[in-house]
């Protein structure tokens, strides 16, 4: 499929991520569906989305028109029914393989033929997906970065299953909606930011668990000595921890090497609910008030 064909965008997942690619989707002019099993996570999807542009109208970023006609081609929906006629797909759903692989074998039932399915995932590579399909060669990775209003880069991954059509559509379709694609010809689990950014984490965590320092030290080490714009733990807080537990659990399932078990502090706040942002507290604690969500 080329990209002219592309008009009608399906976002599955109403969190943080999966809103915020439905948005970017929107102001790039498509006609998008964001859909979620929830009724309530979507109004409150909404919610946070009108919260954003509001505040990007406030700073002159973008225009009350330019946010009308975003929330005019944006639909909000509890139905895979209603993906019927789309022509791309984003999954941006918890990050469990078997939880992936029954949501896209009902995609492949539902949507059209000529779809193109991608998953948000940056852990689960598209081949442990791909197969429950009738058409592999339609499914990759688009991998947009948290958060996904701000930030520029995809990465769009094409996996030994993916024709080169469907990779090259992704990329220019990355283009029009205004971000900064980068192609990875073979897939590898974390991709390049996620790879790099791991290895920053696991050192951050042993450096915390072993008394070299507290997480509020680390975290200004690295943006004060690394010139980051947040520190490790920070961004663990605003991604959510239990993301990065599950992360750490698919690649221990995948190598069965106990190295690769989430660190133990991480075992501990997901199992106190302490998931960062969105639960008021993580790392680091936080007033709902003041948390743009």
């Amino acid at each position: 499929m080329r990209i002219e064909q592309v008009k009608k965008i399906a976002v599955i997942g109403s969190g943080t991520m999966g809103s915020q690619i439905a948005m970017v989707c929107a102001l790039g002019g498509y006609s998008v569906v964001l859909n979620d099993i929830s009724d309530e996570s979507l109004v409150k999807a909404k919610q946070s989305l009108q919260g954003h542009m509001n505040r990007r109208i406030k700073k002159g970023r973008l225009t009350e028109k330019q946010v009308h006609d975003a929330f005019s081609n944006l639909t909000f929906s509890a139905s895979l029914d209603e993906l019927t006629d789309v022509d791309f797909v984003i999954e941006a759903i918890v990050e469990k393989l078997e939880v992936k692989r029954d949501l896209f074998k009902k995609l492949d039932e539902i949507t059209p033929k000529h779809a193109i399915l991608a998953t948000n995932s940056s852990t689960i590579v598209s081949s442990k997906i791909a197969d429950v399909t009738k058409r592999p060669e339609k499914v990759c990775n688009v991998h947009f970065f948290n958060p996904a209003l701000v930030m520029e880069l995809v990465e769009v991954v094409r996996g030994p299953h993916t024709s080169e059509e469907t990779a090259q559509t992704a990329v220019e379709f990355v283009k029009r909606i205004q971000k900064t694609p980068v192609l990875l010809k073979k897939e590898i689990s974390g991709f390049i930011a996620n790879r790099i950014l791991g290895k920053l984490m696991d050192e951050a965590v042993y450096l915390l668990e072993n008394g070299y320092a507290d997480h509020e030290e680390i975290d200004l080490v690295c943006t004060k000595a690394l010139n980051h714009p947040i520190g490790p733990f920070a961004l663990m807080d605003l991604t959510g921890i239990d993301v990065t537990y599950f992360v750490r659990m698919q690649r221990y399932q995948e190598s069965g090497n106990e190295a690769d078990m989430p660190a133990s502090i991480i075992q501990e706040k997901v199992r106190n609910g302490e998931l960062g942002r969105k639960t008021g507290k993580g790392f680091y604690t936080y007033d709902e008030s003041k948390v743009k969500a």
